[in-house]
């Protein structure tokens, strides 16, 4: 019972600040321009800082090179999950304006805001490297391939890859305090305490603020626009079948440590990536479809992960 109520807790405190932020705004409190505002100071300022704090923070040198290699397994499955949401895309009669935001939705996972409170209170602080580790491939993939493919949606398709355009994209705010974090571990260098402590207040408005975001956009969000279709339950089936299955099947005959393996199939099943409906406000796609996803996996979530983290402490 107390593995299933820690278990809760996560998913709880993200969906409480989300129904503030809606009761507020369905008081006139915050409008559409806030909401936008809301999303720029995330993206390019909360959550670059966030990056840089937590992986420098949290990890040494030789723990990060010895973890490096381990990125593979959650690369390979949400690459395997992106090609695979091309014909299930189909399969789930999602609609053309939707097609790049579904994808994205449906290979990207919420690794920190959800996965690191849900793994922390399984197995301890013990758990935090290999936290760390997938969110380092899951975020590194949102912020390339999964902006490009919610850009294109907020252009009507007409975002065309170049390497040039995946360039800038990698130094987007987000990837580049992902980067700088690293950099600053591999070469151990410290930052002053004072900028450090400046970073962690700034970083520590990433997960209020991205959740207060979700709450405006559903309150802008009528309950006579609602509609249960199809391509909801695809995003549902990917983030808690497919991802987690998929997972498993990679990492059952490595030779792995077993901690990792847990982790890591937990950590493929959490609810769908805070961030999109930001991003997707941000340019121009459907922020309130992928509000409704990021709400509806979070509650969804209540009953399916208490039900992973039985399974993944009973596997060897």
């Amino acid at each position: 019972m107390t593995v299933f109520l820690h278990s809760l807790s996560g998913a709880i405190v993200i969906l409480a600040m989300i129904v503030l932020a809606w009761a507020l705004t369905c008081k006139g409190w915050f409008n559409d321009d806030y909401a936008k505002v809301t999303a720029r100071l995330v993206t390019q300022v909360a959550l670059p800082a966030y990056m840089i704090v937590t992986i420098s923070g949290q990890f040494h040198k030789q723990e990060l090179l010895n973890l490096l290699p381990d990125l593979r397994f959650p690369l390979i499955s949400m690459f395997i999950l992106f090609g695979l949401s091309f014909p299930l895309a189909h399969v789930f009669r999602v609609q053309p304006q939707h097609h790049g935001l579904w994808r994205s939705m449906f290979f990207n996972s919420n690794t920190v805001f959800i996965g690191l409170p849900i793994n922390m209170a399984l197995f301890g602080s013990r758990s935090l490297p290999e936290v760390l580790v997938y969110y380092m491939a899951n975020t590194f993939l949102f912020w390339t391939l999964g902006v490009y493919l919610i850009k294109r949606d907020g252009l009507g398709g007409d975002a065309h890859f170049s390497l040039w355009g995946a360039l800038k994209k990698l130094f987007s705010p987000p990837l580049l305090g992902f980067i700088i974090g690293v950099i600053l571990v591999l070469l151990e260098w410290h930052l002053p305490q004072w900028l450090m402590s400046d970073l962690n207040y700034v970083g520590g408005l990433t997960i209020p603020l991205s959740m207060f975001f979700i709450g405006m956009a559903l309150g802008h969000f009528h309950l006579s626009q609602f509609r249960f279709t199809w391509d909801m339950v695809g995003i549902l089936a990917g983030r808690f079948i497919f991802a987690p299955a998929l997972m498993f099947a990679l990492l059952w005959p490595v030779n792995a440590p077993l901690l990792l393996k847990q982790v890591f199939v937990l950590q493929s099943a959490m609810p769908v990536m805070t961030n999109a409906p930001v991003v997707a406000k941000l340019y121009g796609a459907d922020s309130d479809y992928a509000a409704l996803m990021v709400t509806m996996s979070t509650l969804l979530s209540m009953i399916v992960i208490p039900v992973l983290m039985v399974i993944v402490q009973l596997m060897h």
